[in-house]
């Protein structure tokens, strides 16, 4: 433990405090002996990266169980990594830097019940850099990221549906051979009437 402070630059009380607060992890144990690595010097550098941001203990205490409620990195590996999208690689303080003041509880638990975020040990994944990236855009904008993620999984469920009907149009009168292929012709509709769609809505009197 003493070690253990020394690297993190806090007191043995305080570490011994975050302990009972279950902000780190229970050490490994070979007999009286516990042994902590280099996981733990990460979530203590992270505690204090988000203490600094004007995180308080039971705010982060709140984030280390949504961090650990989510569904790891290896879960979502193991059904396919989206063929198009870029993952993004973050610290929990580069996320917060995303989203300036917005990296609340809620919104970390909606992040990864969409499947937006996975978790990697002390790291997190975005499953999309485009999608990381408009959603920052918005939030710079004002829009508050609650309402993005809202909005996010409303898209989903279109989303899922349109894809749905092309699946089933591509299968009913194409060979399976050529359905990778005839994907982007597929996704091209989609965009057109998406654009189209905004157009209409956009030049409508409020």
């Amino acid at each position: 433990m003493e070690e253990l402070a020394a690297a993190a630059g806090i007191t043995v009380r305080t570490l011994r405090f975050y302990r009972e607060r279950g902000l780190i992890p229970p050490p490994r144990r070979e007999g009286r002996i516990a042994w902590y690595d280099e996981h733990h010097l990460a979530r203590l550098r992270t505690i204090a990266a988000l203490l600094e941001r004007g995180h308080t203990l039971n705010g982060i205490a709140d984030l280390t169980t949504a961090f650990e409620s989510g569904r790891n990195v290896r879960e979502v590996l193991a059904l396919g990594a989206p063929s198009e999208e870029e993952p993004v690689r973050l610290t929990p303080g580069e996320l917060a830097d995303h989203f300036a003041g917005e990296v609340t509880p809620e919104n970390l638990a909606a992040a990864l019940d969409l499947g937006y975020l996975v978790t990697d040990g002390e790291e997190i994944i975005h499953i999309s850099r485009r999608l990381l990236d408009v959603s920052a855009a918005l939030v710079r904008e004002g829009v508050p990221l609650a309402e993005v993620l809202k909005a996010g999984a409303r898209v989903r469920e279109h989303a899922d549906a349109l894809a749905e009907l092309f699946t089933d149009l591509l299968r009913t009168h194409a060979a399976e051979d050529d359905l990778w292929r005839l994907r982007p012709l597929a996704k091209s509709v989609v965009e057109a009437e998406l654009s189209m769609a905004l157009d209409r809505r956009l030049r409508e009197t409020p």
